[in-house]
C-alpha cells in the first residue's frame, strides 16, 4: 500500500476527485508539453456528469490561465473510458490542429491518479495488505496499529501528521465562525455556528451530538466553499474525522501525541479500504467516502478509549458496515445535499461503533477485510445514477419538485 502522505491530502475543496486530482493532472500534463498552441480536455462519465456542481472547470481553468494558452474544455458523460468512471483525456494541439500529445489519466478517488502505464502512480511501502495479516503481525510483534504505520513512513511523518491535524482543527474553527449561504446556488445555509451556539442550552446527550454535528458541519461546510481541508479519505467525506477527534479532545483531554497516533491508526484503516476495494463515489458510491470516513473515525476513536487492536478493528468494520449501500446522489453535483448532513451523522455513528466494540471484547464473525469486500462488490452493483452521476435518488427528485 502507498503511504498516508497519499490518503491525508492538504487542499481545497470542493471534491478531491473532481478538483484535487484533476488540478494536479493538468499540471504533470502542461510540465511534459508546455509549449502547444491549444489543450484539449475531455471529461467523461462522473467526472463529466457532475464536474461542473463540483468546480472541475475552474480547477482546470485556473492551471491554464497563466500560460496564456487556449483550452478546450469537452464533457461526456455518455462516455466511460475503461479503468475508471472518472475518466480525463488530455491532449496537446499545434497551430496546424494536429495532436501532438495525448495522455489518458483517471481521477480515481481522494484525489489520486492513475493511468494505464502507471507514470502517476507513488511507491507501494506496506507490505501488508489486509487487516488480518497486520493483526497477525501485531501480535508477533506486540506494536500497536499506530506503531506499525511509523515503523513503515519516512522519519518526517509525524511532522506531517502535525501539520494534517493543524489544517483539521483550523478548518474547524474557521467553519464554526463563518455564517451565510454557500455557494452553488442551492440556497443552504450554513448550520455549523448556529449548532455549536445551541449545544450549551441542552443537557449532556443533547450538548455532545450538537458539538459533534456542529464540528463535522464546520469542515463540510468549509470544504462546500472551498476552503483548505484534509481529505479523510476524501473531500466530501473530511469533516468526519476531525469532528471525533475534536470532540474526544476536549471530553478525554487527550494530548496531541495521543491525536496524531489516532490519526496514523485512522489512516491504516482508510489505506486498507482505499487499496482493497474504492474510496471513490464514483466508482462505489458514498458507502466508499463516507462509510470509510466513519470506519477510520470509530477506529481512532477506540484507540484514544484505550482500545485493544481487536476492538479498532471490530470498530472500523462496523463503521463501514452499517453504511453499505450508501448512493453518492448529490443535488446539482454540489458536494452540500446530502453530503454535509452525511458527515455528522457518520460523526456520531462512529463514536456509536467505538463505544460497541469497548463493551465487547473485540470478537466478532465480520472481519473488515470481508466487509471491505463486500462494499466494494456493493458498489460495482450499483446502478450508474447513484454513482456519483446525479442521474437518480436524491438529486432527481430534487429536480423533479423544482420541475413541478
Amino acid at each position: 500500500m502507498e503511504s498516508l502522505r497519499q490518503l491525508y491530502r492538504i487542499g481545497t475543496g470542493p471534491s478531491s476527485s473532481h478538483t484535487m486530482a484533476p488540478r494536479q493532472a493538468a499540471l504533470i500534463f502542461l510540465k511534459r508539453y508546455p509549449d502547444a498552441a491549444c489543450y484539449r480536455v475531455t471529461l467523461f462519465g462522473s467526472l463529466a456528469a457532475t464536474g461542473r456542481g463540483h468546480l472541475t472547470d475552474k480547477a482546470l481553468t485556473d492551471i491554464f490561465q497563466p500560460i496564456e494558452a487556449r483550452l478546450e474544455l469537452l464533457w461526456s458523460p455518455e462516455k466511460q473510458l475503461p479503468l475508471h468512471p472518472n475518466g480525463m483525456r488530455f491532449e496537446s494541439i499545434a497551430d496546424s490542429g494536429s495532436i501532438l500529445h495525448s495522455w489518458e489519466v483517471y481521477s480515481v478517488g481522494g484525489g489520486a491518479l492513475q493511468d494505464s502505464e502507471e507514470l502517476v502512480a507513488p511507491p507501494l511501502i506496506y507490505p501488508l495488505t489486509t487487516m488480518s495479516s497486520i493483526l497477525d503481525s501485531l501480535d508477533r510483534s506486540g506494536e500497536s496499529i499506530w506503531e506499525h504505520v511509523l515503523s513503515y513512513e519516512d522519519d518526517n511523518f509525524p511532522e506531517f501528521l502535525s501539520q494534517v491535524w493543524d489544517v483539521m482543527s483550523s478548518a474547524i474553527n474557521q467553519g464554526l465562525e463563518h455564517v451565510g449561504v454557500l455557494p452553488g446556488g442551492l440556497g443552504l445555509g450554513r448550520k455549523a455556528h448556529t449548532f455549536y451556539r445551541k449545544s450549551g442550552l441542552y443537557g449532556s446527550h443533547m450538548k455532545n451530538n450538537a458539538r459533534i454535528w456542529a464540528y463535522a458541519l464546520a469542515v463540510s461546510e468549509e470544504n462546500a466553499s472551498g476552503g483548505m481541508i484534509v481529505t479523510a479519505p476524501t473531500c466530501g467525506a473530511s469533516g468526519v474525522l476531525p469532528a471525533v477527534l475534536r470532540y474526544l479532545n476536549e471530553t478525554l483531554e487527550s494530548s496531541t501525541e495521543d491525536t496524531l497516533r489516532a490519526l496514523a491508526t485512522a489512516g491504516l484503516i482508510g489505506n486498507l479500504v482505499k487499496y482493497n476495494a474504492s474510496i471513490s463515489g464514483a466508482e462505489v458510491g458514498c458507502q466508499g467516502e463516507i462509510g470509510t470516513a466513519c470506519a477510520m473515525a470509530a477506529a481512532a476513536a477506540t484507540q484514544l478509549h484505550g482500545g485493544t487492536a481487536r476492538q479498532i478493528e471490530y470498530a472500523a468494520e462496523m463503521g463501514l458496515e452499517h453504511h453499505l449501500g450508501l448512493t453518492c446522489d448529490p443535488v446539482n453535483g454540489l458536494v452540500q445535499i446530502p453530503c454535509i448532513e452525511r458527515n455528522a451523522h457518520a460523526a456520531t455513528r462512529a463514536l456509536s461503533c467505538c463505544h460497541f466494540a469497548l463493551l465487547s471484547g473485540g470478537e466478532h464473525k465480520i472481519s473488515l477485510d470481508e466487509i471491505t469486500l463486500v462494499m466494494n462488490e456493493t458498489g460495482q452493483a450499483l446502478p450508474s445514477l447513484y454513482r456519483e452521476t446525479s442521474a437518480g435518488g436524491i438529486a432527481h427528485a430534487y429536480r423533479q419538485r423544482q420541475k413541478d
